[in-house]
């Protein structure tokens, strides 16, 4: 049972509703921006619940965005699970844009026989369009109530606020269906046609002008060439604002405040020795514990989330993923998986986590390989390109070059291997729209508080674990085993064996020692494809556990260890035959 059911003496209201719809906007609204991310029981689908600011016996879950409630991927089921475990009162959000298909959706909720008031948001697309819903009409066809919103403008909340309140005190029982309810595609097409009436258009310039960049995004002319300017200059911001972070603001806050004070407190309580040397030593977790998740990635996570959240707020996403559609047809994969393949670029745990939505679970695996293989996280990127480029233009290049490859043949492999075949997505464009600061700003946040609950935690529990093994001298007895394959197959010095053990728990890390060996040309060329295509990190390696099963996260930890010591020392060779 999700957590909600255990709240004692509270009432329940779902808000459901198509993705991209201004349903986080409402549920922002109506619980005054006071609410908490929550995993429902039994799968990896997390959603939003809080309670409503003016009813604090009542409370609001955000369920997952669903088109449809035929359970096709995960977050429909959730939805539907939630739905069937019933509810004091549905509030079913439709898309005033995409007026047909919601009505389809808030006809499979009624099918439900729950209290359900519809909410019709983004109506002025329809006024834009030239037309206008007759609530009273809809209202009367379905026996429910319906009222008209722009949630981003705060146009009809407040009447919305009213007649949630004017339904919880009355107990909603008069706002069942009043006659049983089919839900089909032919009816929703009916009722879409009877309710809209032609008025006068209410777009001014601005509103053309949004509408028609918003279709220009979706087309490959002009669409493909501003998409590459558009990512781009996304990443150079991305890079810029997290190297910025943790550049001048966060590593002096530590290093010059934090770790003094621990460091003091340490040698003060606790004598020289193993103990001391696990908590504050090389690699102490009280030192690296706060460093590398807080000062190494959290400044990344926070710009790229802002970029994303960014473009993810305005519609743009939608647009990319069906520029790309036809490309990625090719490799098994629909256009939307680009949104994953770009989280990872961030973090993998997130891309992986947004794998979720896939209708199967041949598309979640392929992606979630993908990344763990070649999509180089934020912080390993950002080494790459600030460190690399330093040594040689040319090295980083390649680099990313042939990544960008093995992303490519990873796909078309998995696709042919794989059992089971790619289903059609139906993917909504929402109009290029920006919601506001504060949602802007609520929606990095909620992600960010994501990454502290749980991706920066497992990478504490993991660093502590790695100091312990250090300094009991099990690392550098691990890295002597792999000294023959670093020195006879990767031809690398000896040394760079240990920055492969510490790669397991931070990719990153098996970068950024072999800058300082002084290696030759073709040297950093191989050790940087070795880190490139290394071990998931401990944390994405448990995610990968949670996700799927620990089988297939054994099954990637092995694969991607084979695969780049195989692709690392081909390059060796292949290397020592070029001046870089």
């Amino acid at each position: 049972m999700p957590q909600v059911e255990n709240r004692r003496k509270r009432k329940k209201i779902l808000l459901i509703g198509p993705p991209n719809v201004g349903k986080s906007v409402i549920f922002n609204k109506l619980t005054g921006l006071d609410a908490m991310i929550s995993n429902y029981a039994g799968t990896t689908i997390d959603y939003k619940e809080g309670y409503l600011s003016d009813f604090a016996d009542y409370y609001l879950i955000d369920v997952p965005g669903t088109y449809t409630l035929d359970a096709t991927n995960e977050a429909e089921k959730v939805a539907t699970d939630m739905l069937e475990q019933g509810a004091d009162l549905v509030i079913a959000v439709l898309d005033g844009k995409n007026l047909e298909s919601s009505l389809y959706l808030l006809l499979q909720v009624l099918e439900k026989k729950l209290p359900t008031l519809a909410v019709i948001n983004r109506i002025d697309m329809l006024n834009k369009k030239g037309l206008e819903v007759q609530e009273e009409l809809l209202a009367s066809r379905l026996g429910v109530d319906v009222i008209t919103t722009v949630a981003v403008e705060d146009k009809g909340l407040a009447e919305l606020k009213e007649r949630i309140k004017n339904l919880l005190e009355n107990d909603c029982q008069q706002y069942f269906a009043r006659e049983e309810i089919t839900s089909n595609w032919d009816f929703a097409e009916e009722l879409t046609l009877e309710i809209l009436n032609p008025v006068e258009r209410a777009a001014g310039a601005e509103g053309d002008r949004l509408e028609k960049w918003g279709n220009l995004l979706a087309q490959p002319w002009p669409g493909i060439p501003l998409a590459f300017i558009i990512l781009g200059l996304i990443f150079g911001i991305v890079v810029g604002i997290g190297m910025g972070l943790r550049q001048y603001i966060l590593l002096p806050f530590f290093e010059g405040l934090i770790f003094p004070l621990i460091i003091s407190a340490v040698e003060t309580v606790i004598p020289s020795g193993i103990f001391r040397n696990i908590l504050i030593g090389e690699y102490g977790f009280l030192i690296k514990g706060l460093e590398w998740p807080f000062a190494l990635v959290l400044p990344y996570v926070i710009s790229f989330y802002t970029a994303l959240s960014l473009l993810e707020d305005v519609g743009y996403l939608p647009r990319l993923g069906v520029l790309l559609d036809g490309i990625f047809a090719r490799l098994g994969l629909s256009g939307s998986n680009i949104i994953p393949l770009l989280l990872g670029y961030g973090c993998a745990i997130p891309g992986i986590a947004a794998t979720r939505a896939m209708p199967t679970r041949k598309e979640r695996v392929m992606v979630s390989t993908m990344i763990c293989l070649a999509v180089p996280c934020i912080s390993q990127t950002g080494a790459m390109i600030s460190l690399l480029a330093e040594e040689s233009i040319m090295v980083m290049i390649l680099v990313f070059a042939v990544s960008f490859l093995v992303l490519v043949g990873n796909a078309l492999v998995l696709n042919a291997l794989l059992p089971g075949s790619k289903n059609a997505t139906v993917v909504e464009i929402p109009p290029l729209l920006f919601s506001g600061p504060q949602i802007l700003g609520r929606k990095i946040w909620l992600r960010v508080k994501t990454y502290l609950k749980s991706g920066a935690v497992m990478m504490i529990y993991a660093i502590a674990g790695a100091a312990v093994l250090f300094e009991v001298g099990i690392l550098e007895h691990l890295g002597r085993l792999l000294q023959p394959v670093v020195e006879s197959w990767l031809l690398l010095p000896a040394e760079a064996s240990i920055p492969l053990i510490l790669g397991i728990v931070r990719r990153e890390l098996a970068v950024l020692p072999l800058l300082e060996m002084n290696l030759a040309g073709f040297q950093l060329f191989t050790g940087a494809l070795v880190a490139l295509f290394y071990v998931p990190c401990i944390a994405v390696l448990a995610m990968l556990a949670r996700e799927f099963n620990l089988k297939l996260a054994v099954k990637i930890l092995l694969f991607t260890i084979v695969f780049s010591f195989l692709v690392g020392g081909l390059a060796a060779r292949l290397g020592g035959l070029l001046t870089f």
